[in-house]
């Protein structure tokens, strides 16, 4: 998969609002691969978006692009003054109206290996943990019922 430069990564993202938002987007986006956690980020501060290159490398163009209408939508809200933010209702409507995704899924490369699995004696729930912990001082935290180590 070879990534846009600066120039091709702009039109694809002022295209995209064009189709989807019917307004054109006017400011910067650029490749920010120090994101770890997520696929992008819109700063209200600076009217800027950044998108991970690691997703498109990974989970191809259609996460991307949903990616990138996710972060649109934060965009369009904050520029028509309207909210912005996960939590509210205007960000949420639009995201069903173009058909964005709320979250992204998690990179292949960044999931977790867990060593350790517990399992609770009264209500069966399962807990991975990467680290060890211990069964003296933690309780489950459905039923406070006692843990054991299944692997």
């Amino acid at each position: 998969m070879v990534l846009p430069d600066q120039e091709e990564l702009y039109t694809l993202v002022n295209s995209i609002s064009k189709e989807y938002f019917h307004k054109p987007y006017q400011d910067k986006v650029v490749f920010n691969s120090r994101l770890r956690t997520t696929g992008g980020r819109y700063l209200p501060s600076k009217r800027l978006i950044e998108l991970n290159p690691k997703y498109m490398i990974e989970l191809g163009e259609d996460e991307f692009i949903g990616i990138i209408k996710h972060e649109l939508c934060h965009y369009h809200l904050h520029i028509e003054g309207k909210g912005f933010k996960h939590r509210d209702k205007e960000f949420k409507e639009l995201l069903k109206r173009t058909g964005s995704p709320r979250y992204c899924n998690s990179l292949p490369s960044m999931r977790k290996e867990y060593k350790h699995v517990y399992q609770c004696v009264d209500c069966k729930h399962v807990y991975r943990r990467k680290r060890k912990i211990d069964l003296k001082r933690y309780r489950c935290g459905k039923c406070h019922g006692k843990l054991t180590l299944n692997r």
